[in-house]
């Protein structure tokens, strides 16, 4: 049996008189990818903010594999081993790509130089866009290449979990492929996957298990294919 990495327990959020999360259970195995869908406003967002500890929370515990986090300081939570890569990309413009991940090892203060180099040596196999272009500053990307970059930077931590929120967002159907054939291959390389992904049938697709959040509560939940022929989560979420 897989060994628990994280888990999520009775998670209540609110934000002043918005109930954002009630009752939030879930786990995620050592080693699979998970998957969180929902419309805008059902809690996915605020889910990996809580892991993060980035919000207040009502009530409810997490832990990671084993530990408490629930009220550990945000930095201590990276330095345990969880990555947190927010919609939006947020890459420094001013940067260039290698500049750019340098700055993602900071998360891991432990790192040596050779463990440095080598996991950059690894991002630069996933995304051999961002090696040709390693000088180029980072504000000069494409939407697509820049979510890679923002990918990128936060495995530089070399992270055992790693959060993704929204990572095929406005980007183009060729960019989200691609996007996508890069998460199933970090999963391959032995990383644990959260995922909140608009696009719900190409993450289900892709993903080991889901949940489906409404209203800041879990309503389903199954394999990614058990989810993918659920009838009310293809009327949904699918348009089908």
């Amino acid at each position: 049996m897989a060994e628990k990495m994280l888990e999520i327990s009775h998670l209540s959020v609110n934000y002043d008189a918005i109930i954002a999360l009630t009752d939030e259970n879930l786990v995620v195995n050592q080693g699979e990818i998970i998957t969180l869908i929902g419309g805008n406003g059902a809690g996915k967002t605020t889910t990996l903010m809580s892991v993060s500890n980035l919000v207040e929370k009502e009530e409810g515990q997490i832990t990671f594999k084993g530990m408490d986090i629930t009220n550990l300081a945000p930095h201590k939570i990276v330095r345990m081993g969880i990555c947190h890569v927010p919609e939006g990309r947020h890459v420094f413009p001013s940067l260039s790509i290698d500049e750019n991940l340098t700055a993602g090892t900071l998360g891991n203060p432990k790192m040596t130089k050779g463990e440095k180099e080598d996991v950059r040596s690894q991002v630069y196999d996933f995304f051999p866009r961002l090696k040709e272009r390693r000088t180029q500053n980072g504000g000069s990307l494409s939407g697509g290449e820049q979510q890679m970059l923002a990918i990128g930077r936060g495995l530089m931590m070399n992270p055992e979990l790693i959060m993704l929120d929204e990572p095929s967002l406005g980007l183009a159907p060729i960019i989200v492929d691609e996007i996508f054939e890069l998460i199933q291959k970090i999963k391959d390389s032995g990383k644990t996957i959260l995922l909140i992904e608009q696009n719900a049938a190409m993450a289900l697709q892709l993903a080991d298990r889901g949940y489906v959040l409404e209203n800041g509560r879990i309503v389903t939940t199954g394999t990614g294919g058990e989810l993918l022929v659920d009838p009310q989560v293809k009327k949904a979420y699918l348009g089908i």
